[in-house]
């Protein structure tokens, strides 16, 4: 796959990516049966989907286990980010997980122990700036906030981490995506029965538009979704990826305008956030296809 491919794939991937804090919208279930149901059906299908093609392999414990911890951050993920939309809306928690790329510059040079890049610092800053400007966080938000910015922390780490197992276990997009299921799956069954213990009152099986949205949900808006991602992450730096990610709230902004009424009015200050998030991601895209070719 050339960088080019990669970029295609990735911002198909980020297109999609824009249309899923939808769900916590559309979904009226609470975030932690919404993600549980998400990872279960997502895995059901992606696995028919792997034995039908004959290409489930069977792994090592250790890979299973170290694939499965990046599905458990994956799935945490998850439950943080629908539940930052929940408590708020589709726009702070699409904005909160932006920050992700910011918190990527950060934790990749200490994790992966190299030295920390200052155009990638930077970038993160300019595109920080940019989500501020968007979106000016009010004070109505703080919890929904808190969680947002605790689920771009993990997507972070997943994203790391998920990564550096790639490479290590040699294995492709779709068993990593399947085991990562997987283990998000495990993690949420044992939470669940605690969940439900302390939330009674909430609902837990779907109905009416609920099935439809899931099943929409757990195919094109996540098996779909990260075979395209986890395809553009093994030619392209977790950074780079993250950063332009940085995309997503942009998409999700104008789809919760479209259906939800969100942020009708937009100020210079959005059209000026707006510019600052694309020139980050297109300064980053051209370095990085630059060192790759």
């Amino acid at each position: 796959m050339t960088a080019k491919e990669a970029y295609l794939r990735l911002h198909l991937a980020i297109l999609l990516a824009g249309g899923t804090g939808l769900f916590g919208r559309l979904i009226s279930l609470s975030e932690v049966p919404q993600v549980w149901y998400r990872v279960v059906i997502a895995g059901l299908l992606l696995a028919l989907i792997l034995k039908y093609t004959g290409k489930i392999p069977t792994l090592a414990r250790k890979e299973t286990l170290q694939i499965g911890l990046c599905g458990a951050l994956l799935a945490m993920h998850w439950v943080f980010f629908y539940g930052s939309i929940k408590a708020s809306n589709v726009s702070v928690g699409v904005v909160c997980f932006a920050t992700v790329g910011f918190y990527t510059a950060i934790l990749e040079p200490l994790i992966n122990r190299h030295k920390p890049s200052w155009r990638e610092i930077g970038l993160s800053l300019l595109t920080l700036a940019g989500i501020l400007l968007i979106f000016q966080l009010d004070a109505r938000y703080r919890f929904g906030i808190l969680l947002g910015m605790v689920s771009a922390i993990l997507y972070a780490l997943f994203s790391i981490f998920s990564k550096k197992v790639q490479h290590s276990t040699g294995q492709n997009s779709s068993t990593m995506l399947l085991y990562e299921l997987l283990g998000g799956g495990i993690v949420l069954s044992a939470v669940l029965p605690a969940y439900i213990y302390f939330f009674p009152n909430l609902p837990f099986i779907p109905t009416g538009n609920d099935i439809w949205f899931l099943l929409l949900f757990c195919s094109v808006f996540t098996v779909g979704l990260f075979l395209l991602h986890f395809q553009a992450l093994s030619q392209i730096s977790a950074f780079t990826v993250n950063l332009s990610y940085n995309l997503e709230p942009v998409y999700s902004i104008i789809f919760a305008m479209i259906l939800f009424g969100e942020a009708r009015e937009l100020g210079p200050s959005f059209w000026i956030g707006l510019s600052l998030i694309i020139l980050s991601v297109g300064i980053q895209a051209f370095f990085s296809i630059k060192q790759n070719t």
